[in-house]
């Protein structure tokens, strides 16, 4: 990794990250989803309080991720394989790949809608699920979880919805706005339109909609080199990783 000159200094930072005074609890091992033969474990807080918004934004640059009213990161013993990461909006210069998924996709009207759950993001949710991810523990998600999913948020949330000229829903991103960019919490797509790449365009977007605002990154969640379904965000260059030392270059 090449140090990132913006990044903040291990000097700065509380309890190692930059984290705000808050209860943390470690949760028991379970099996690694991503690492045959690995265990997980996660630290994780409660988003509450009249700070939440702030306090999250700073769980977020400290390589915090969240899930309905709680942020969370890993803390496995002996494995640092989960790599927080985020795209540096500004700086961002697509592919000659990229550019052929932008289109690919021109066509597509975009949406951004509060965080209420519908029945017609969750037909196209369980599709992705059945598809692309039938072992995996969001398996056999009902509609209450997935409207748990989209609506227990106290940040700045919305779900952005893309479709094609006809109004049918082709993918849906649901999104944290934080106070230096977009955060993608999760992302599902038509799995019969795979040669479409929405998943990557969806990031595009965010990329974006990230310089429109003035945004300076996109956070992308966790990237782990030994897992090939997270080998795609590493195709939106510069792009950074958290450790020990703060925000570093990954791959420029």
């Amino acid at each position: 990794m090449k140090p990132d000159k913006n990044a903040a200094r291990p000097g700065k930072l509380a309890n190692q990250w930059q984290v705000p005074p808050q209860v943390y609890c470690a949760l028991p091992e379970t099996p690694c989803p991503y690492i045959e033969g690995r265990w997980e474990r996660k630290v994780m807080t409660d988003i509450a309080g009249a700070n939440a918004v702030e306090h999250y934004d700073l769980l977020s640059r400290a390589g915090f991720r969240r899930s309905h009213f709680f942020s969370y990161r890993p803390a496995c013993s002996g494995c640092n394989a989960c790599v927080p990461v985020r795209v540096v909006a500004s700086e961002f210069r697509p592919s000659k790949s990229l550019k052929r998924v932008k289109s690919r996709n021109k066509g597509l009207r975009i949406v951004e809608q509060s965080a209420v759950a519908t029945r017609e993001q969750y037909s196209l949710f369980d599709l992705y699920l059945t598809s692309r991810h039938a072992d995996g523990e969001m398996i056999g998600m009902r509609f209450d979880d997935y409207s748990g999913m989209i609506e227990h948020t106290r940040l700045n949330t919305s779900v952005v919805e893309f479709r094609e000229d006809d109004g049918r829903l082709v993918a849906a991103c649901l999104v944290d706005w934080l106070i230096d960019g977009p955060s993608a919490v999760y992302s599902f797509f038509d799995p019969d339109l795979e040669d479409r790449s929405l998943g990557s365009y969806m990031v595009l977007w965010l990329i974006q909609a990230a310089v429109e605002r003035g945004l300076s990154y996109v956070y992308l969640g966790y990237w782990i080199k030994e897992s090939p379904k997270m080998s795609y965000k590493t195709r939106f260059r510069p792009i950074q990783g958290f450790s020990k030392q703060g925000w570093e270059i990954l791959f420029d």
